[in-house]
């Protein structure tokens, strides 16, 4: 079996859940692997990759991606998300709508980001989150990211939605980590829908519970459908 699949995949499990699901599910021995992980809080596109596929993984992480965030304003953790622990709070009540408006779309263009220290990054061989949980905290070095377009959707203090389209390497939670630095106030990544993988849109995504239901033939995408898919993109 060859082909990709555009999963959503549900908040609260990791990337490599699914594919562990899929792999017991289904009994697939072929190889299976995944076009850019998302974290356990977010939801939405998850491209996974079976058989000769897992050969152009590379290629699949290089696409832009598009997101739904929403920021908490006023609150920091040490994640950089809502799950982690609070580390500081900040009155947000001043904030003007028009200044939030002003310094998210400050964010368009290329910038230096610090990841956040929870992730799979690694350090001497070692993923940063591993480390975190034995309590040591280890900042990663800056990187270039580009925010290719960012735009505010709503604003209901002291939450922040926001739609953002990134380059690969773009950690959202540490967008929203620097959106509230800027601000003055601080600010934590609240919650997190993956809506875009390239041409890979969450309304074309399957649910895990379907898959079971219906098979993966019907949703497998096939490489000569896949080649005129991105040839079109």
């Amino acid at each position: 079996m060859n082909g990709i699949l555009n999963i959503y995949k549900p908040k609260g499990i990791t990337s490599y859940d699914v594919i562990r699901i899929l792999k017991k599910e289904f009994n697939l021995k072929e190889k299976i692997g995944h076009g850019g992980t998302l974290d356990p809080i977010g939801e939405g596109v998850l491209i996974i990759l079976i058989g000769n596929m897992t050969k152009i993984s590379s290629k699949l992480i290089n696409f832009h991606k598009e997101y739904i965030g929403e920021i908490l304003l006023g609150v920091k953790t040490d994640t950089d998300d809502i799950e982690g622990n609070i580390i500081e709070q900040r009155p947000v009540e001043n904030l003007k709508e028009e200044d939030i408006t002003r310094v998210i779309k400050s964010f368009e263009g290329e910038y230096e980001q610090i990841p956040p220290s929870v992730s799979a990054i690694k350090y001497k061989g070692k993923p940063l989150y591993k480390y975190f949980r034995k309590g040591i905290i280890i900042t990663p070095t800056p990187r270039k990211v580009l925010i290719k377009k960012i735009e505010v959707l709503s604003i209901d203090l002291p939450y922040v939605k926001f739609k953002v389209l990134c380059s690969k390497g773009t950690y959202i939670r540490a967008l929203c980590r620097d959106i509230g630095e800027k601000l003055g106030c601080g600010g934590t990544q609240n919650s997190l829908i993956r809506t875009k993988v390239g041409p890979f849109r969450i309304e074309e995504s399957v649910k895990i519970e379907d898959l079971k239901k219906d098979g993966i033939e019907k949703y497998l995408i096939y490489p000569s459908e896949l080649v005129k898919i991105i040839q079109n993109f």
